[in-house]
């Protein structure tokens, strides 16, 4: 017999209550085996594939971490100074970009940058404060993130918590599933392929097209030769998973600076306006249907509140739990609502058997 639901939903709550203190208390501490995980989680079909072809678990695992550590140092030696240098470059050619667009103002609308306008004082104190405190705000986050996630971390710890959880990931869900309640086991196994599938879909493909994106607007601007195409192609990249955002964002940083950069030459700015418009057309068309497919995604509103609540409440380490989270809450709530759709409460008692009500028993 099993338990009565009021007990099933104290003792699911206290779990989940258990889970959040230990993210909120051990959130560093945990911080490695989230990210190995989530990186295990993230190759395992390329090892499944693998074995597939014939190769061993053992064999799939090694060549992908090999593979993965040659692109770790290509990126550690080749993208990331180049960066680093573009970044800083671009924080200290802001006063001039302002000043740029000073002298348009100035040429154009004569009366709204008077010496004492509201429009010239605002341009010149955010120059002045982007110059001064932009480099010390580089500095201050990448200081900061690495007090969080030192090199110990990305050098030793996740490597080898990703390979030994890709190595055994088929066994870890084989043994978890055996511990399912067996009452609910059907259920819980649904789920739990309706969350997998939203994560397959979501988290796996649109990692996997910001990836594809950001490295084909970096590529594709720095070949246009716009000074901070990979600057702008990183941003771009980095917030594809919004719709939208990240092509009017990265769109508009990279006409922005073509036009200062190219100003008269509208050949090579509409150019930089052309690869963005490409790359909406690859990801709409090719890119997103391929890897994404038809999987629920997540609203943008929720993504964004998402990551601020989680965020806030425990760190970067609540960031990177924000969009599996959500996803799941998201496949448990449409379950929800299915249940509550075939219950009594939303269809009532119309059309079902008549209830002969106490009062009513001696008359029938």
């Amino acid at each position: 017999m099993g338990l009565p639901v009021r007990q099933q939903v104290l003792y699911w709550g206290i779990a989940l209550a258990v889970l959040f203190l230990a993210l909120w208390g051990m959130g560093a501490v945990i911080l490695p085996f989230l990210m190995g995980g989530a990186i295990a989680y993230f190759l395992d079909p390329i090892a499944d594939r693998l074995e597939r072809v014939g190769l061993s678990r053992v064999v799939a695992t090694t060549l992908i971490s090999l593979f993965a550590v040659l692109v770790f140092v290509l990126l550690a030696l080749l993208v990331v100074p180049m960066l680093s240098r573009q970044l800083i470059a671009l924080i200290n050619d802001i006063p001039n970009i302002f000043g740029r667009l000073q002298g348009f103002l100035s040429q154009r609308f004569p009366q709204v940058l008077e010496p004492d306008s509201v429009v010239q004082q605002t341009l010149n104190s955010i120059g002045q404060t982007i110059q001064s405190k932009g480099g010390a705000l580089a500095s201050s986050v990448l200081s900061s993130a690495l007090s969080v996630i030192n090199a110990v971390v990305f050098i030793v710890v996740v490597p080898v918590v990703a390979f030994y959880m890709l190595l055994d990931w088929d066994r870890m869900v084989e043994r978890i599933d055996n511990w399912l309640p067996r009452d609910h086991q059907p259920t819980i196994r649904r789920l739990a392929r309706d969350i997998d599938t939203a994560l397959a879909g979501f988290v796996r493909g649109q990692v996997s097209v910001c990836l594809i994106l950001g490295t084909f607007y970096s590529i594709a601007l720095m070949l246009a030769g716009l000074d901070f195409g990979l600057v702008v192609g990183a941003i771009a990249g980095v917030i594809t998973f919004i719709p939208y955002v990240g092509a009017l964002i990265g769109g508009a940083l990279a006409i922005g600076l073509a036009l200062y950069q190219f100003w008269g030459d509208w050949v090579q700015i509409g150019v930089v306006a052309g690869i963005f418009a490409v790359g909406q057309f690859l990801e709409g068309n090719i890119i997103t249907p391929r890897l994404v497919g038809k999987s629920v995604g997540l609203h943008p509103l929720w993504l964004i509140f998402a990551l601020s609540a989680f965020g806030s409440l425990f760190g970067f380490t609540g960031m990177l739990i924000a969009v599996p989270v959500t996803a799941a809450i998201g496949v448990l709530v449409r379950f929800a609502l299915e249940r509550y759709m075939d219950s009594p409460l939303y269809k009532g008692l119309a059309g079902g058997p008549h209830v002969i009500l106490p009062k009513d028993q001696g008359r029938t």
